[in-house]
């Protein structure tokens, strides 16, 4: 993969490939609002994250769960590439994400207390700031049970249509004050696109999503299908096998020891 590849790639994959499942969405383009409903019919942001939690299967179903092992595969059109998607999540907040397109590696961790990264275009690094506070939130593994948590306010500015569906949309400002958009299904409560604010090496970016092809897992429901895209490029991400309760080792989601540089030829 080229250089000017690996810029866009690095950018993109691991700043935003651990949302596969979070409560973050996107598409390609943002459509024209469509008009707001009345201030009586629209619910209140708590209504609506409570039908959501409800439509992905609730409380108590997501709490017998402790950890998850995700696969599947990732496609960059653009680029005329592809290539494979792991993930691994354990409660409460550990995470690592591993990207391998055409022979590149990029990994993104979080052990519940050092966020870091490894590619090859900005090697090994510990994540600090606007990107370490990203890891934190994407790494909590009950994220969609505490977005409440997660955003300083949540305000309903109406409802839009996403495809041929009307979708509530909710503006959610960060303690730093990054606002971010989410989109929730009017009939079905689930979540099916967000605008969201991503920080990496290359600097901050806006990621949007679109969330799909929600599924029946172990009693909860999962999007299978991921699409992303930012002002460089655009992916999906296809999920293809998802397993709970995997016994995860905790060292798994540490920083790697940082490799030995190669030893300098002897003199002759």
């Amino acid at each position: 993969m080229n250089r000017n590849l690996l810029t866009k790639f690095s950018l993109l994959a691991i700043a935003s490939l651990a949302l596969g499942f979070s409560a973050l969405a996107q598409t390609a383009a943002t459509p024209a609002a469509a008009p707001a409903a009345s201030a009586a019919a629209t619910p209140s942001s708590d209504q609506i994250l409570d039908k959501y939690v409800n439509a992905i299967g609730g409380q108590a179903a997501w709490q017998k769960l402790n950890s998850r092992v995700s696969k599947g595969t990732i496609d960059i059109p653009a680029m005329g590439v592809s290539g494979t998607v792991e993930i691994h999540e354990k409660a409460p907040d550990s995470m690592i994400a591993v990207v391998n397109v055409a022979g590149s590696v990029f990994e993104r961790g979080f052990d519940g207390t050092v966020g870091w990264s490894d590619d090859p275009m900005n090697g090994q690094r510990t994540l600090s700031g606007a990107e370490l506070e990203d890891s934190k939130r994407q790494a909590d593994f009950y994220h969609q049970l505490d977005i409440r948590k997660h955003y300083s306010k949540l305000v309903v500015t109406g409802t839009e249509k996403v495809g041929d569906h009307d979708a509530y949309v909710i503006e959610a400002t960060s303690a730093s004050g990054d606002v971010d958009k989410m989109y929730f299904d009017t009939q079905s409560g689930l979540l099916v696109r967000a605008v969201t604010n991503i920080h990496s090496a290359q600097g901050p970016t806006v990621v949007e999503a679109e969330l799909t092809d929600y599924r029946d897992v172990d009693g909860i429901k999962l999007p299978y299908s991921v699409h992303q895209q930012t002002a460089q490029s655009s992916y999906t991400i296809t999920f293809t096998e998802v397993h709970h309760n995997v016994p995860l080792a905790d060292s798994q989601f540490a920083k790697p020891a940082a490799e030995a540089p190669a030893a300098a030829p002897a003199a002759h």
